[in-house]
């Protein structure tokens, strides 16, 4: 089996090229480096079924293979608000080269959709019937309204040329290889907490998150690539909510940080309750998250100490 991964040098790329190299897969990364990092896949630069590209999915790129990730996109607010412009054409350009590679080839391809589709959700927990509460032409609207137009393209694709598609909705995720200066908050709050500086969060910290490691999600995705005849979307993320200002003094507590916690302004459009239903991934792929919050928070902050 030949894997492409785009955005194979990010943070949740580099955990899926670890795993499709021990499931036996030759690995193709594909990867621009504007948020990926090079220490990411390092460790696998020597293996003779592992192969590195730099190069951006704006671009059309051609290459024989069976399976395509499609993960190429800064994911995320500080990036991806950095670079507006260049985010929504990675959605939807790069969206289209590799669904024509994947329909030239016919080869499956799976696309990593976001929970930012459904906004600041006005139903709680997310289903993935339910259509969102998305502003278009907000700060975030560059990731949020891409990736909503990447799942057009991909249910397009489907009807149009049959091809094989696979849609993943990814909550928020986190674990080993995330980028220190990333802007989200368990980064940030790990960062501030070994340094013993004050951890910032925004509104009064009652806004809710639900907490995916990353080796749950990475399994969520091969098994979503391995379900026949299932397009998705379906939700992929961690169903335990807890508030932000929770993780903030759970962080505080495992590290034995002196850090005090200070507010902010809440910024535009950041949702207020984010909690995915995922039924259907229990049902469709008889997956569910395995590793608790203090165990992946502990393994990420070993990574980031």
């Amino acid at each position: 089996m030949r894997v492409l991964v785009t955005g194979g040098a990010g943070f949740l790329g580099s955990h899926l090229c670890d795993r499709l190299l021990r499931d036996g897969c030759e690995v193709l990364c594909l990867d621009n480096f504007t948020t990926g990092r090079t220490a990411n896949i390092a460790h696998l630069i020597d293996d003779k079924h592992f192969d590195a590209v730099t190069y951006d999915v704006i671009g059309r790129y051609h290459a024989d293979v069976d399976e395509i990730y499609n993960l190429a996109c800064p994911a995320s607010p500080k990036h991806y608000q950095d670079y507006p412009i260049r985010t929504i054409k990675t959605n939807i350009i790069g969206a289209i080269n590799m669904l024509d590679l994947a329909t030239l080839f016919d080869a499956k391809i799976m696309q990593a959709s976001t929970s930012e589709v459904y906004g600041d959700p006005a139903v709680h927990p997310q289903t993935e019937d339910y259509r969102g509460n998305v502003n278009p032409i907000g700060p975030r609207a560059c990731y949020d309204e891409g990736k909503r137009c990447v799942e057009t393209l991909f249910f397009d694709y489907y009807r149009t040329h049959q091809t094989k598609i696979k849609v993943a909705r990814v909550f928020n995720t986190y674990g080993p290889r995330m980028s220190p200066g990333d802007g989200r908050v368990v980064s940030n709050f790990i960062m501030q907490a070994l340094h013993n500086e004050d951890i910032t969060l925004y509104g009064d910290g009652s806004q809710t998150r639900s907490f995916c490691y990353v080796d749950d999600l990475i399994d969520g995705f091969v098994r979503l690539m391995a379900a026949d005849e299932f397009t998705g979307p379906v939700n992929l993320g961690n169903p335990h909510e807890i508030t932000v200002r929770e993780l903030a003094l759970r962080i505080i507590a495992l590290t034995g940080s002196k850090s005090r916690i200070v507010y902010r302004e809440l910024p535009q459009d950041d949702p207020t309750r984010r909690c995915p239903d995922i039924s259907l991934a229990r049902n469709a792929l008889k997956w569910e998250p395995r590793i608790g919050l203090d165990d992946g928070l502990t393994q990420t902050i070993e990574y980031f100490a």
